[in-house]
C-alpha cells in the first residue's frame, strides 16, 4: 500500500450534453409503447460533448483540465509539462512519486517518452499493461464523477455550461472514495492474476 499510495492516476474522459448515445432498453407494458416517457427524441445539432482530462493520488483531487482540442502527442505533452510536472514535484519533492498512464497512442509518441527520459529524476513513469482498464482505479472513478454530474446538468443546458457541473461534480468527490479504489489495487492485481489476464469484476 506504501507504494500505490505513492501513485498520480491520471485518466481523460468525455461527458456528453444528452446521456442517451445510442440505443437504450427499456422495459413496459405494450399499451404504453408510445407514452412519451419510453421514447427518446431527436437531437437536431448533434449534442455534443465535451473531454476533460484528470488526475489523483492518496491525499487528494489533481487539476481538472478541459481540453479543448483531440487530446494528440502535442496536446498531452503540453498537459504533462505544465500540469503533471509541477504537481509531482510539490507532492513528492524528494522524486519518489509515480505517474500512472495506460498506453493511448499519444501517451507512447516518441516526443512524449523522450520527455520522460529527460525528466526521469522528477518522478517515475509506471510501467502500465495494454488494455488493463480493470487495473486503472481512475475508471471507477470518473463513474463516481459522471454520477454526480447527471443529478447537475438541466436538461436545458448547452454545451458551453458544461463545465462548471462537471468541475462541480469532480470537486465534491469525498476523499474517502477515492482512497477505497487504491486501497483495491491489491485486490485488483490478485484478480487480474488469477484470471490470467482475462476480465475481472473489476
Amino acid at each position: 500500500m506504501e507504494h500505490w499510495k505513492k501513485v498520480m492516476w491520471y485518466d481523460e474522459s468525455c461527458f456528453q450534453l444528452h446521456h442517451a448515445d445510442g440505443r437504450v432498453r427499456i422495459w413496459q407494458n405494450q399499451y404504453k409503447s408510445m407514452h412519451p416517457t419510453c421514447m427518446s427524441t431527436i437531437l437536431q445539432a448533434g449534442g455534443g460533448s465535451v473531454m476533460v482530462w484528470g488526475m489523483f493520488f492518496w491525499l487528494d483531487l489533481g487539476s481538472l483540465i478541459h481540453v479543448e482540442q483531440r487530446l494528440n502527442s502535442t496536446t498531452y505533452l503540453s498537459i504533462i509539462a505544465n500540469q503533471v510536472q509541477p504537481i509531482m514535484l510539490m507532492v513528492y519533492p524528494k522524486g519518489d512519486g509515480f505517474f500512472q498512464q495506460d498506453n493511448a497512442p499519444c501517451h507512447s509518441a516518441y516526443i512524449v517518452q523522450e520527455w520522460f527520459q529527460e525528466h526521469e529524476g522528477d518522478f517515475t513513469l509506471l510501467r502500465w499493461p495494454p488494455q488493463s482498464p480493470d487495473l486503472n482505479a481512475i475508471e471507477h472513478l470518473w463513474d463516481e464523477v459522471k454520477r454526480a454530474f447527471r443529478q447537475l446538468v438541466p436538461q436545458q443546458l448547452n454545451l458551453t455550461e458544461l463545465d462548471s457541473p462537471i468541475h462541480q461534480a469532480w470537486c465534491q468527490i469525498p476523499r474517502i472514495t477515492f482512497q477505497h479504489l487504491v486501497e483495491s489495487m491489491p485486490r485488483r492485481i490478485a484478480a487480474v492474476l488469477k484470471a490470467k489476464g482475462g476480465p475481472t469484476k473489476y
